[in-house]
Protein backbone atom coordinates (compact mmCIF):
# COMPACT_ATOMS: atom_id res chain seq x y z
CA UNK A 1 0.00 0.00 0.00
CA UNK A 2 1.39 3.42 -0.96
CA UNK A 3 1.22 6.08 1.74
CA UNK A 4 -0.19 9.43 0.61
CA UNK A 5 2.34 12.26 0.77
CA UNK A 6 0.08 14.34 3.02
CA UNK A 7 -0.84 11.42 5.28
CA UNK A 8 0.82 10.90 8.70
CA UNK A 9 4.15 9.13 8.17
CA UNK A 10 3.94 5.41 9.02
CA UNK A 11 7.09 5.75 11.14
CA UNK A 12 4.91 7.41 13.78
CA UNK A 13 6.69 10.78 13.89
CA UNK A 14 3.43 12.73 13.57
CA UNK A 15 4.86 14.54 10.53
CA UNK A 16 3.44 14.39 7.05
CA UNK A 17 4.92 11.52 5.03
CA UNK A 18 6.32 13.93 2.42
CA UNK A 19 8.25 15.81 5.13
CA UNK A 20 9.56 12.73 6.88
CA UNK A 21 10.37 9.43 5.17
CA UNK A 22 9.10 9.95 1.61
CA UNK A 23 12.30 11.32 0.17
CA UNK A 24 15.02 9.95 2.42
CA UNK A 25 18.31 10.01 0.54
CA UNK A 26 20.47 8.37 3.21
CA UNK A 27 19.82 4.61 3.22
CA UNK A 28 21.14 4.13 6.74
CA UNK A 29 18.90 6.87 8.08
CA UNK A 30 15.92 5.42 6.24
CA UNK A 31 16.69 2.01 7.70
CA UNK A 32 16.98 3.45 11.20
CA UNK A 33 13.62 5.18 10.95
CA UNK A 34 11.64 2.59 8.99
CA UNK A 35 13.39 -0.59 10.17
CA UNK A 36 11.20 -1.13 13.25
CA UNK A 37 8.05 -0.44 11.23
CA UNK A 38 8.99 -2.93 8.52
CA UNK A 39 10.04 -5.50 11.13
CA UNK A 40 6.64 -5.20 12.79
CA UNK A 41 4.88 -5.66 9.46
CA UNK A 42 6.96 -8.71 8.55
CA UNK A 43 6.13 -10.33 11.88
CA UNK A 44 2.43 -9.71 11.36
CA UNK A 45 2.42 -10.95 7.77
CA UNK A 46 4.50 -14.12 8.16
CA UNK A 47 1.51 -16.39 8.87
CA UNK A 48 -1.00 -14.46 6.77
CA UNK A 49 -2.32 -15.33 3.35
CA UNK A 50 -4.51 -13.13 1.19
CA UNK A 51 -6.84 -14.01 -1.65
CA UNK A 52 -6.10 -10.85 -3.59
CA UNK A 53 -3.99 -7.71 -3.66
CA UNK A 54 -7.02 -5.68 -2.61
CA UNK A 55 -7.43 -7.87 0.47
CA UNK A 56 -3.75 -7.40 1.37
CA UNK A 57 -4.01 -3.64 0.90
CA UNK A 58 -7.13 -3.52 3.07
CA UNK A 59 -5.25 -5.36 5.84
CA UNK A 60 -2.29 -2.98 5.61
CA UNK A 61 -4.57 0.06 5.64
CA UNK A 62 -6.27 -1.20 8.78
CA UNK A 63 -2.91 -1.91 10.44
CA UNK A 64 -1.59 1.54 9.53
CA UNK A 65 -4.75 3.18 10.86
CA UNK A 66 -4.54 1.29 14.15
CA UNK A 67 -0.87 2.19 14.52
CA UNK A 68 -1.54 5.86 13.88
CA UNK A 69 -4.39 5.90 16.41
CA UNK A 70 -2.52 4.13 19.21
CA UNK A 71 -1.08 6.33 22.02
CA UNK A 72 2.71 6.56 22.13
CA UNK A 73 4.83 6.92 25.23
CA UNK A 74 7.19 9.29 23.40
CA UNK A 75 4.20 11.55 22.74
CA UNK A 76 2.96 11.31 26.35
CA UNK A 77 -0.30 9.63 25.45
CA UNK A 78 -0.89 11.27 22.09
CA UNK A 79 -1.22 9.08 19.03
CA UNK A 80 0.69 9.83 15.80
CA UNK A 81 -2.64 10.90 14.29
CA UNK A 82 -3.24 13.36 17.13
CA UNK A 83 0.33 14.62 16.91
CA UNK A 84 -0.19 15.14 13.19
CA UNK A 85 -3.17 17.38 14.00
CA UNK A 86 -1.16 19.24 16.67
CA UNK A 87 1.64 19.97 14.22
CA UNK A 88 -0.35 20.86 11.11
CA UNK A 89 -3.81 22.00 12.25
CA UNK A 90 -3.37 23.41 15.79
CA UNK A 91 -6.20 25.94 15.47
CA UNK A 92 -8.52 23.69 13.45
CA UNK A 93 -8.87 20.60 15.64
CA UNK A 94 -11.60 21.51 18.16
CA UNK A 95 -12.16 17.88 19.21
CA UNK A 96 -8.58 17.85 20.58
CA UNK A 97 -7.85 21.45 21.56
CA UNK A 98 -9.59 24.81 21.75
CA UNK A 99 -8.34 28.36 22.27
CA UNK A 100 -11.13 30.27 24.06
CA UNK A 101 -11.45 33.94 23.11
CA UNK A 102 -12.98 34.85 26.47
CA UNK A 103 -10.21 35.26 29.04
CA UNK A 104 -9.87 37.20 32.27
CA UNK A 105 -10.16 40.91 31.57
CA UNK A 106 -6.87 41.60 33.41
CA UNK A 107 -4.20 39.43 31.81
CA UNK A 108 -0.96 39.14 33.75
CA UNK A 109 1.49 38.57 30.92
CA UNK A 110 4.63 40.47 29.90
CA UNK A 111 3.38 40.89 26.35
CA UNK A 112 0.19 42.55 27.56
CA UNK A 113 2.06 44.90 29.90
CA UNK A 114 4.29 45.91 26.99
CA UNK A 115 1.44 46.22 24.51
CA UNK A 116 -0.51 48.42 26.94
CA UNK A 117 2.52 50.70 27.28
CA UNK A 118 2.79 50.80 23.49
CA UNK A 119 -0.93 51.54 23.01
CA UNK A 120 -0.81 54.25 25.67
CA UNK A 121 2.22 55.83 24.02
CA UNK A 122 0.49 55.83 20.62
CA UNK A 123 -2.78 57.18 22.03
CA UNK A 124 -5.03 59.15 19.70
CA UNK A 125 -2.29 61.24 18.12
CA UNK A 126 0.10 58.47 17.12
CA UNK A 127 3.78 58.03 17.88
CA UNK A 128 6.31 59.40 15.41
CA UNK A 129 8.62 56.74 13.97
CA UNK A 130 12.37 57.30 13.75
CA UNK A 131 14.18 57.59 10.42
CA UNK A 132 14.85 53.82 10.65
CA UNK A 133 11.17 53.07 11.24
CA UNK A 134 11.47 52.26 14.93
CA UNK A 135 9.83 53.58 18.08
CA UNK A 136 11.34 56.87 19.34
CA UNK A 137 14.17 56.82 21.87
CA UNK A 138 12.37 58.74 24.63
CA UNK A 139 9.39 56.40 24.48
CA UNK A 140 11.66 53.33 24.71
CA UNK A 141 13.55 54.72 27.69
CA UNK A 142 10.40 55.81 29.56
CA UNK A 143 8.49 52.60 28.86
CA UNK A 144 11.50 50.53 29.96
CA UNK A 145 11.56 52.42 33.24
CA UNK A 146 7.84 51.67 33.68
CA UNK A 147 8.14 48.01 32.71
CA UNK A 148 11.19 47.01 34.74
CA UNK A 149 11.68 47.35 38.44
CA UNK A 150 14.18 49.98 39.52
CA UNK A 151 16.78 47.29 40.25
CA UNK A 152 16.24 45.54 36.90
CA UNK A 153 16.46 48.80 34.97
CA UNK A 154 19.65 49.79 36.78
CA UNK A 155 21.20 46.41 35.91
CA UNK A 156 20.24 46.86 32.24
CA UNK A 157 21.68 50.34 31.80
CA UNK A 158 24.93 49.27 33.47
CA UNK A 159 25.63 47.45 30.20
CA UNK A 160 24.62 50.48 28.15
CA UNK A 161 21.83 53.04 27.96
CA UNK A 162 18.78 52.14 25.86
CA UNK A 163 19.22 54.29 22.77
CA UNK A 164 17.18 52.44 20.16
CA UNK A 165 14.10 50.24 20.02
CA UNK A 166 16.04 47.02 19.19
CA UNK A 167 18.08 47.53 22.38
CA UNK A 168 14.81 47.29 24.34
CA UNK A 169 14.45 43.82 22.88
CA UNK A 170 11.20 42.74 24.49
CA UNK A 171 9.42 45.95 23.40
CA UNK A 172 10.92 45.54 19.93
CA UNK A 173 9.39 42.06 19.76
CA UNK A 174 6.03 43.37 20.99
CA UNK A 175 5.95 46.09 18.35
CA UNK A 176 6.78 43.62 15.57
CA UNK A 177 4.18 41.08 16.76
CA UNK A 178 1.53 43.81 17.13
CA UNK A 179 2.16 44.85 13.53
CA UNK A 180 1.93 41.24 12.32
CA UNK A 181 -1.35 40.93 14.26
CA UNK A 182 -2.76 44.00 12.50
CA UNK A 183 -3.12 45.90 15.79
CA UNK A 184 -0.78 48.78 14.96
CA UNK A 185 0.48 50.18 11.69
CA UNK A 186 2.46 53.08 10.29
CA UNK A 187 0.58 55.98 8.73
CA UNK A 188 2.27 59.16 7.51
CA UNK A 189 5.39 58.45 9.52
CA UNK A 190 3.58 57.62 12.73
CA UNK A 191 2.62 54.45 14.56
CA UNK A 192 -1.15 54.35 15.05
CA UNK A 193 -3.64 51.86 16.47
CA UNK A 194 -5.57 50.10 13.72
CA UNK A 195 -9.36 50.23 13.50
CA UNK A 196 -9.40 46.50 14.30
CA UNK A 197 -7.40 47.14 17.45
CA UNK A 198 -9.78 49.85 18.64
CA UNK A 199 -12.74 47.59 17.89
CA UNK A 200 -11.23 44.69 19.83
CA UNK A 201 -10.47 46.95 22.79
CA UNK A 202 -14.05 48.24 22.77
CA UNK A 203 -15.76 44.86 22.34
CA UNK A 204 -13.45 42.24 23.87
CA UNK A 205 -11.05 44.37 25.91
CA UNK A 206 -7.74 42.62 26.66
CA UNK A 207 -8.95 39.12 25.62
CA UNK A 208 -9.22 39.98 21.95
CA UNK A 209 -5.83 41.68 21.90
CA UNK A 210 -4.11 38.77 23.62
CA UNK A 211 -5.60 36.20 21.24
CA UNK A 212 -4.50 38.18 18.19
CA UNK A 213 -0.97 38.61 19.55
CA UNK A 214 -0.80 34.91 20.45
CA UNK A 215 -1.77 33.72 16.97
CA UNK A 216 0.54 36.21 15.25
CA UNK A 217 3.44 35.06 17.44
CA UNK A 218 3.05 31.34 16.75
CA UNK A 219 2.04 31.66 13.09
CA UNK A 220 4.01 34.58 11.67
CA UNK A 221 6.73 35.90 13.96
CA UNK A 222 10.15 34.33 13.40
CA UNK A 223 11.22 32.73 16.69
CA UNK A 224 14.85 32.63 15.53
CA UNK A 225 15.01 36.43 15.22
CA UNK A 226 17.63 38.06 17.45
CA UNK A 227 19.66 34.96 18.28
CA UNK A 228 22.60 33.21 16.63
CA UNK A 229 21.47 29.57 16.60
CA UNK A 230 19.91 29.40 13.15
CA UNK A 231 16.46 28.62 11.84
CA UNK A 232 14.56 25.70 13.36
CA UNK A 233 11.01 26.20 11.99
CA UNK A 234 9.85 22.86 13.37
CA UNK A 235 10.32 24.08 16.93
CA UNK A 236 7.77 26.82 16.29
CA UNK A 237 5.50 24.44 14.38
CA UNK A 238 5.40 22.13 17.41
CA UNK A 239 4.37 24.88 19.86
CA UNK A 240 1.12 23.08 20.72
CA UNK A 241 2.92 19.92 21.81
CA UNK A 242 5.15 22.05 24.03
CA UNK A 243 2.07 23.66 25.60
CA UNK A 244 0.62 20.16 26.06
CA UNK A 245 3.74 19.15 28.00
CA UNK A 246 3.58 22.29 30.14
CA UNK A 247 -0.13 21.80 30.77
CA UNK A 248 0.37 18.17 31.76
CA UNK A 249 3.53 18.45 33.86
CA UNK A 250 3.72 22.12 34.81
CA UNK A 251 1.75 21.85 38.05
CA UNK A 252 5.05 21.54 39.88
CA UNK A 253 8.46 23.07 39.36
CA UNK A 254 10.47 21.17 36.75
CA UNK A 255 13.84 21.80 35.22
CA UNK A 256 14.06 23.28 31.74
CA UNK A 257 16.08 20.14 30.93
CA UNK A 258 12.97 18.05 31.59
CA UNK A 259 11.17 19.83 28.74
CA UNK A 260 14.23 19.74 26.47
CA UNK A 261 14.55 15.97 27.03
CA UNK A 262 10.91 15.32 26.23
CA UNK A 263 11.00 17.47 23.10
CA UNK A 264 14.03 15.56 21.81
CA UNK A 265 12.49 12.23 22.80
CA UNK A 266 9.33 13.02 20.82
CA UNK A 267 11.18 14.26 17.72
CA UNK A 268 14.54 12.44 17.44
CA UNK A 269 14.53 12.83 13.65
CA UNK A 270 15.06 16.57 14.07
CA UNK A 271 18.70 16.32 15.16
CA UNK A 272 20.18 15.05 11.85
CA UNK A 273 18.87 18.22 10.18
CA UNK A 274 20.50 20.65 12.63
CA UNK A 275 23.85 22.22 11.85
CA UNK A 276 26.40 22.81 14.66
CA UNK A 277 27.19 26.43 15.49
CA UNK A 278 30.94 26.94 15.70
CA UNK A 279 32.95 24.42 17.67
CA UNK A 280 31.00 24.82 20.91
CA UNK A 281 27.39 24.20 19.94
CA UNK A 282 26.73 20.61 18.81
CA UNK A 283 23.40 19.93 17.04
CA UNK A 284 21.94 18.68 20.32
CA UNK A 285 23.12 21.75 22.23
CA UNK A 286 21.69 23.99 19.50
CA UNK A 287 18.29 22.35 19.91
CA UNK A 288 18.39 22.38 23.71
CA UNK A 289 19.52 26.00 23.95
CA UNK A 290 17.03 27.11 21.30
CA UNK A 291 14.18 25.25 22.96
CA UNK A 292 14.78 26.71 26.43
CA UNK A 293 15.28 30.20 25.04
CA UNK A 294 12.69 30.38 22.30
CA UNK A 295 9.92 28.12 23.54
CA UNK A 296 10.07 28.26 27.34
CA UNK A 297 11.33 31.80 27.88
CA UNK A 298 10.57 33.91 24.81
CA UNK A 299 7.21 32.26 24.16
CA UNK A 300 5.62 30.65 27.22
CA UNK A 301 6.96 33.10 29.82
CA UNK A 302 6.43 36.11 27.52
CA UNK A 303 2.74 35.18 27.16
CA UNK A 304 2.29 34.65 30.90
CA UNK A 305 1.78 30.89 30.57
CA UNK A 306 4.66 29.84 32.84
CA UNK A 307 6.91 31.36 35.44
CA UNK A 308 10.66 30.85 35.38
CA UNK A 309 13.03 30.74 38.32
CA UNK A 310 16.77 30.91 37.75
CA UNK A 311 19.35 29.83 40.35
CA UNK A 312 20.54 32.85 42.31
CA UNK A 313 18.72 35.14 39.85
CA UNK A 314 21.41 34.36 37.29
CA UNK A 315 19.88 35.75 34.08
CA UNK A 316 22.31 33.77 31.93
CA UNK A 317 21.97 30.34 33.54
CA UNK A 318 21.52 27.60 30.93
CA UNK A 319 19.25 25.64 33.28
CA UNK A 320 16.24 27.03 35.12
CA UNK A 321 13.00 25.89 36.72
CA UNK A 322 9.60 26.17 35.05
CA UNK A 323 6.08 26.05 36.47
CA UNK A 324 2.82 26.75 34.69
CA UNK A 325 0.61 29.71 35.59
CA UNK A 326 -3.22 29.65 35.71
CA UNK A 327 -3.42 31.52 32.39
CA UNK A 328 -2.09 28.49 30.51
CA UNK A 329 -5.22 26.45 31.22
CA UNK A 330 -7.36 29.38 30.10
CA UNK A 331 -5.52 30.09 26.86
CA UNK A 332 -5.37 26.47 25.61
CA UNK A 333 -7.78 23.72 26.63
CA UNK A 334 -7.00 20.11 25.72
CA UNK A 335 -9.81 17.57 25.25
CA UNK A 336 -7.99 14.25 25.48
Amino acid sequence: MKTGRNAPCPCGSGLKYKKCCADKQDGSEHQRVMGPVMGELKEMLKDKSFGSLDEANAFLRQHNQQRNQAPRDDFHGLSPEQMHRFLHFPFDTPHLVTFPFSLDSILQAPIMSLFNLLAEGIGNDGLKATATGNLPRNFCRESAQSYYSEEEYRRIIEVGELRTEPEFRIMHTTRLVAELAGLIRKYKGKFILSRECRKLLAEQEQSGIYSRLFQAFVREYNWAYQDHLGEIPFMQQSFLFSLYLMSRYGGEWRSSIFYEDNFLRAFPNLLPHIQPVGSYYSPEKVVRTSYSSRCLNRFARYFGLVEIERPGNDLYSAEFRVRKLPLLDQVVQFHL
